[in-house]
């Protein structure tokens, strides 16, 4: 049966039922058809979205921007270098206002606490585009691909390696609910932030999945069907950057890693990829990627929340 998830607002996949996010994935699938058959349902026809961005955006940007005009909806797109934020407008002051104009929110910040402001305040569904703590419309994608390459996602073994970021978090959350099994290889000191870790172990006793944490990359990689892999720096630490490049030379994914996972293996990443850093061009060019196939899913998978929750 399906759920209604309508005004609810999407800022991390720990907030959600395996049932509401089935339906998510199921709406993807759906929508992904409709695409190729040239019957794009225009579901949100006379809507407004806003899309704000704090931060730079290449995917986010173009597909969810495609999206929104493929639902019949107009994406008003913001920068807020332009907004009122910028000369010292609260949070709060600018969602009630948006909250008077728009349907909904897309918003790609540096802080989750902004999309909590957003959410409180506006009174309208808020879309998490990506923060600091989560990036959960990334995971669903990446999910919606999974289930496509593998045909399913319980048991699937998925090895994530590099920094535990926020797509390592919403990575956690996402996989464990649906009954997956996580392996998280980073360096001492770069792990994905504890409390991620162990309500991603309550999702997974729950779903009959697993997680496990560890500094090894062949113990996290070993036998793994799915290998993930994000830049080591993410955006605000460049400053970071070589003495991370340094730590986590050996989480490169790369020919010689990959041996140890299974043999029909799919290698992701979210992208932007710093080619030669956290994967190599002989492996993001290579048989086994589907980086292409996961950038594409953004846009259907942003379809199915658009249309699910405005």
């Amino acid at each position: 049966m399906a759920v209604n998830l309508k005004g609810k607002s999407f800022l991390s996949l720990k907030d959600f039922t395996k049932e509401e996010l089935e339906q998510i994935l199921f709406q993807g699938e759906k929508v992904k058809i409709e695409h190729y058959s040239g019957k794009d349902e225009q579901s949100l026809k006379g809507k407004s979205i806003a899309v704000i961005f704090e931060k730079p955006s290449t995917r986010t940007r173009v597909s969810f921007a495609v999206a929104i005009n493929e639902l019949g909806a107009f994406p008003l797109i913001l920068e807020t270098t332009n907004m009122q934020i910028k000369r010292g407008e609260t949070i709060a002051d600018t969602a009630r206002t948006l909250g008077r104009y728009v349907h909904g929110v897309v918003a790609r910040v540096y802080s989750q606490k902004t999309l909590e402001e957003l959410r409180d305040y506006s009174g309208i569904p808020i879309i998490n585009a990506l923060s600091d703590y989560s990036h959960p419309c990334q995971i669903m994608g990446d999910l919606l691909t999974i289930k496509e390459k593998k045909g399913k996602l319980e048991g699937i073994q998925v090895a994530y390696l590099g920094d535990g970021n926020n797509v390592a978090n919403s990575l956690l959350f996402g996989c464990s609910i649906f009954g997956m099994h996580v392996r998280v290889g980073s360096p001492k000191g770069y792990e994905p932030i504890k409390e991620v870790v162990e309500l991603s172990k309550k999702f997974a006793k729950n779903s009959k999945g697993s997680i496990l944490i560890t500094n090894d990359p062949k113990e996290a990689v070993r036998g793994a069907d799915v290998v993930y892999t994000d830049v080591w720096a993410s955006m605000g630490q460049e400053s970071e950057h070589d003495k991370r490049v340094k730590l986590m030379l050996s989480y490169q994914i790369n020919d010689e890693l990959l041996k140890h996972a299974d043999k029909d293996n799919i290698v992701m990443h979210c992208l932007p990829a710093h080619r030669g850093e956290e994967i190599t061009d002989s492996v993001i060019d290579g048989s086994h990627s589907i980086v292409f196939d996961q950038a594409e899913n953004r846009l259907h998978i942003q379809k199915a929340i658009l249309s699910l929750l405005i």
